[in-house]
């Protein structure tokens, strides 16, 4: 499993940096938070700061709504057998799930179309579920904080209802106080030129630093910081995974975890070991234990 953090730095910069890979020995829930509490556990972070989490296609999520999938289609063959809905018989009701469809074989297109229609009424289920209405809430209170024409979108009640969501970051009397800010905000930053034509919540953060809105206004900028945390992207999964084909090649099939992590850490993380010194790297290596040359 790739664990990717994604942040808001100090200058309001949302930053995605590749964190590690952990063995899991199965895609449960309990195995892939162990996973992500052991690797948290080794670089000194808290999962308690954790404020959201995704998970990409090929791992995890997935699997998981494959298996409520065949969990609701299990017990929707069973009441229907018991009511009488369902004939049984030898071949029939047998385990069916969700096929892959392959690119090149157009029977499994067809194959795929007659697995989902039998599927469909639990299919649909597992999208109700992934889709809930406080998902739902949840984004149509993040678009208003969105500064596209001139906060055309702003409602204080829905950005209020925002920060229930976040019981940490804000107590009763915080809710009390960010109603007041919320009124001055809107205001403020309709009536300055600098927030014209802004477009997007990570412009609108950057602004807010730059001209130090942020420390005029913390509770409304704390909800600016959490809503840029949400959307979660698997692209930079995906191009660790691709990096781990390149690391851990034909050539190189024994290597071990940890060393393929070290190894992944720095191939994708390249921006950022650019710009250590060589020298500042050998003098490291040298000091690890005492060596026959002197590098």
């Amino acid at each position: 499993m790739a664990v990717v953090i994604r942040y808001v730095d100090n200058n309001e910069h949302i930053i995605e940096r590749f964190l590690g890979i952990q063995h899991v020995s199965d895609t449960t829930a309990s195995s892939l938070k162990a996973a992500i509490e052991a690797l948290f556990s080794k670089h000194g972070l808290s999962i308690s700061r954790l404020r959201g989490q995704g998970y990409d296609g090929a791992i995890g999520a997935s699997c998981k709504r494959m298996e409520v999938i065949r969990e609701k289609q299990y017990a929707r063959i069973i009441e229907g057998l018991e009511n009488g809905e369902i004939s049984s018989g030898r071949g029939l009701n047998q385990e069916t799930s969700l096929r892959r469809y392959g690119d090149t074989r157009w029977g499994s297109h067809y194959i795929t179309i007659i697995r989902l229609l039998a599927m469909f009424s639990s299919v649909l289920d597992v999208l109700d579920d992934r889709f809930t209405e406080t998902s739902m809430e949840l984004l149509l209170c993040v678009a208003c904080l969105s500064p596209n024409d001139s906060f055309s979108t702003f409602n204080k009640e829905k950005l209020i209802r925002l920060a229930l969501f976040y019981p940490s970051e804000f107590s009763i009397v915080d809710l009390m106080v960010l109603g007041d800010q919320l009124d001055t905000y809107i205001i403020d930053l309709r009536g300055d030129d600098e927030f014209s034509g802004i477009e997007g919540i990570a412009s609108l953060a950057e602004k807010m630093v730059k001209t130090k809105k942020n420390l005029i206004f913390p509770l409304v900028y704390m909800l600016i910081k959490l809503s840029l945390l949400l959307p979660v992207a698997t692209a930079t999964v995906e191009r660790v995974f691709s990096a781990m084909h390149i690391v851990k090649s034909r050539l190189r099939n024994k290597m071990g975890d940890k060393w393929m992590n070290d190894s992944l850490v720095v191939y994708i993380e390249k921006d950022i070991f650019d710009k250590i010194d060589n020298e500042a790297i050998m003098k490291r290596f040298q000091n690890m234990k005492t060596r026959r040359e002197q590098l």
